[in-house]
């Protein structure tokens, strides 16, 4: 160990004190020379320490890491190239978010590093109070406090020095918003799948990529691979000019960094001085007040649930007519036979009822893009960072919790961003009990059968809210119980305040409302034709022949109808559905649901658009043309009572996504035993719940 070289680079802005510092390190030895090629000075001291030679090169003052100065471009070339155990970051306190935008990029090069927070003096008189233990968690690097003027800290940096050395290196916690991370997960997976051969990590390579640093272009474009990497980078760069509203990726990764650097001090940093304000910060003033920020965020979540219900309302008449139309003239033209039920009942009804929400969906959609484009969104995950740590959870979390009352699928996809495993795990178990978009129809439905139009939207936002505050406690209940860890910080990203982008918020509106069409399309359509057989399924020749000879008998309209009404009821009953149903039903019976009800549940297991367009087969069988011409919502209301209703809610609320989102889930958590265990977590939340709903719902109302 006796003379072993530790070779440190040390680097930092402009004026950040680095050559005061150096010159604190007692009994060190400076050599001054230049940088191979070039005029720029170099500085290397040699000092030993503990059995150690350290040798620490001052690399020159860079702002970035460009090639825009010669200081810059030599500093680049050094880091990527050029051998070195540990990069020392030096800071200047008195203007850390300055300065940890150079950070940022030295945290993409993924090296051992550490963090000297100097002229800590400095800040300390100008009341700036800096919490280095909670930065240190935040960007996964050591910070230490020092002062080269008054020579503190120094001790502390060198024993860290010879530490950092002899230990493992840390995983990297700079991670950039959602849609950058997805497309470095893309191509680092290619050059995963294609094994390509590199002294570098392959998200290093990708976030070069997506820099577009020419050396690294260089290099890949005469490999083979190139091939493969120009088609992904092409629609890569399309997917972010759509979301930043640039083409020039500097900007973009500028944005990157003053979004972590304004997270990491909004978290770490206080000054109690007075100064002016900036126009973001007076915002942020009010936006994430620790008192008016809560409110003022429900406040625009709940007028954003009055606008889904209120606006979607008034095409939903429209598109049921509509539907109607198209079934009665399709039996019109084809008669009154099994081709035209499957092709009317079966696939006009059950594709049309999902349609039918279609409006309610992409509202919906539309209030969290708006959001999630202004910059708003990452402001409610700071906000509600201290509120969710009390339930075992973390601002962070926010991000795909919210995301959740769009779609679970993405939701679970966004969860990566949290990397510490218990964490993720966790939020993976709770993004369920944030009721997605699919769930939207179900309860559109039950709520304007059982509220009316002037309530629906109050009603709504309850329903949803109720949702999230069951998923905190859940979340509560798991962390206590199953996934005990120290709470992790994560920074919280400030991106700046922007003006709403349309042509953005169109394109997610439009993937979402697609996927959804989709969804009616295919998966939904083979349901609803696998549920029209089994409805029908099997015949009673005997029992059919029986009634209709009672019906040619009849004596008037009202008594034909009434027995068509009975065979109807007598097949459905005696179908496949129905003896699943019946199978079913006692499990059920105590939650006040019958065995349509019950159906219709898990029927919803394989997608949760199913449930209404089961109901809607289930209770337009056996109907003439006046009664099919009824809407859904009466018969619901006429059908279930009110506490059954109240108690089938919130079994939709709580129990297990669809099954696409359950297979995404099982992928993102990594093994089949944690899709199960979310099964039987989420069954048995719903049961309990929805039992002491239905029985506290026929108390109050009796």
């Amino acid at each position: 160990m006796q003379n072993k070289v530790i070779t440190i680079a040390l680097v930092g802005q402009p004026n950040v004190g680095k050559s005061m510092l150096i010159n604190s390190l007692s009994n060190a030895r400076l050599k001054v020379g230049n940088f191979s090629g070039v005029t720029v000075t170099k500085e290397e001291v040699f000092l030993e320490y503990k059995g150690y030679q350290i040798q620490i090169i001052d690399l020159p003052g860079a702002y970035s890491l460009n090639n825009y100065t010669l200081e810059e471009k030599v500093t680049k070339e050094f880091l990527d190239n050029s051998h070195y155990d540990i990069i020392l970051n030096v800071l200047d306190s008195t203007n850390l978010q300055r300065n940890l935008f150079l950070t940022a990029e030295l945290l993409a090069l993924d090296k051992k590093m550490i963090i000297a927070l100097n002229m800590s003096d400095e800040a300390q008189k100008e009341s700036i109070m800096i919490d280095e233990v909670q930065l240190s968690k935040i960007l996964g690097k050591p910070c230490i406090k020092t002062s080269a003027a008054k020579k503190i800290g120094i001790q502390k940096l060198l024993d860290e020095i010879v530490f950092k050395f002899e230990n493992e290196k840390l995983p990297t916690k700079l991670f950039f918003s959602d849609v950058i991370e997805e497309e470095i997960e893309t191509i680092s997976k290619l050059l995963q799948e294609c094994n390509y051969k590199t002294n570098q990590t392959y998200r290093q390579i990708a976030i070069k990529l997506l820099k577009e640093d020419t050396q690294t272009y260089r290099q890949l474009k005469e490999e083979p691979i190139w091939i493969k990497l120009q088609n992904l980078l092409t629609e890569a760069f399309k997917h972010l000019y759509i979301h930043y509203q640039t083409k020039n990726m500097e900007d973009i990764f500028n944005d990157e960094k003053f979004a972590f650097a304004k997270g990491a001090t909004t978290e770490t940093v206080k000054q109690s001085l007075k100064r002016e304000k900036t126009l973001t910060e007076k915002f942020d003033s009010i936006l994430i007040h620790k008192f008016f920020g809560l409110p003022i965020f429900l406040f625009l979540m709940w007028g954003l649930f009055q606008l889904t219900f209120e606006i979607g309302n008034i095409p939903m008449d429209l598109i049921d007519a509509f539907f109607a139309s198209v079934i009665d003239k399709t039996k019109t033209v084809l008669g009154n036979n099994q081709l035209s039920s499957i092709i009317g009942d079966g696939v006009i009804a059950g594709v049309g009822s999902v349609i039918l929400f279609l409006p309610n969906i992409m509202i919906l959609f539309f209030g969290i893009a708006l959001l999630e484009t202004t910059g708003y969104m990452s402001r409610v995950a700071f906000l509600l960072d201290g509120f969710f740590h009390k339930f075992g959870l973390h601002g962070k979390s926010f991000i795909p919790l919210v995301t959740g009352f769009g779609c679970s699928v993405p939701a679970y996809m966004a969860a990566r961003t949290l990397k510490n495993e218990r964490d993720r795990l966790l939020t993976l178990f709770i993004i369920g009990f944030m009721s997605c978009g699919a769930r939207l129809p179900i309860y559109v439905l039950f709520v304007g059968a059982f509220f009316g139009n002037q309530n629906a939207g109050n009603v709504l936002f309850l329903i949803y809210i109720c949702g999230a505050i069951i998923g905190l406690f859940a979340a509560k209940i798991l962390k206590v119980i199953v996934f005990k860890s120290e709470d992790e910080p994560f920074v919280m990203e400030m991106p700046k305040y922007r003006v709403p982008s349309f042509k953005l918020i169109w394109h997610t509106v439009s993937n979402q409302a697609l996927m959804y069409l989709k969804k009616a399309g295919t998966y939904i359509l083979a349901a609803s034709l696998l549920i029209w057989f089994a409805s029908n399924y099997p015949k009673h020749l005997d029992v059919e022949n029986d009634f209709n000879a009672k019906i040619e008998l009849a004596q008037n309209e009202e008594e034909k109808i009434n027995l068509q009404n009975e065979l109807s009821l007598y097949n459905l009953e005696n179908s496949y559905l129905g003896y699943l149903g019946k199978f079913s039903e006692p499990l059920f019976r105590p939650l006040g649901f019958d065995w349509k009800m019950s159906v219709a549940l898990e029927t919803g297991l394989a997608a949760k658009e199913i449930v209404v367009s089961t109901l809607s087969i289930l209770y337009g069988l056996g109907s003439d043309n006046n009664e099919t011409s009824d809407s859904l919502v009466e018969k619901i209301k006429n059908n279930i009572p009110f506490a059954s209703a109240i108690s089938f809610i919130v079994f939709v609320m709580i129990y297990l996504p669809c099954l696409a989102a359950s297979m995404v889930f099982m992928r993102e958590a990594g093994n089949w035993k944690y899709l199960w265990y979310l099964f039987i977590f989420t069954t048995s939340t719903a049961w309990i719940m929805s039992f002491i709903t239905y029985n506290i719902t026929k108390l109050l109302i009796n």
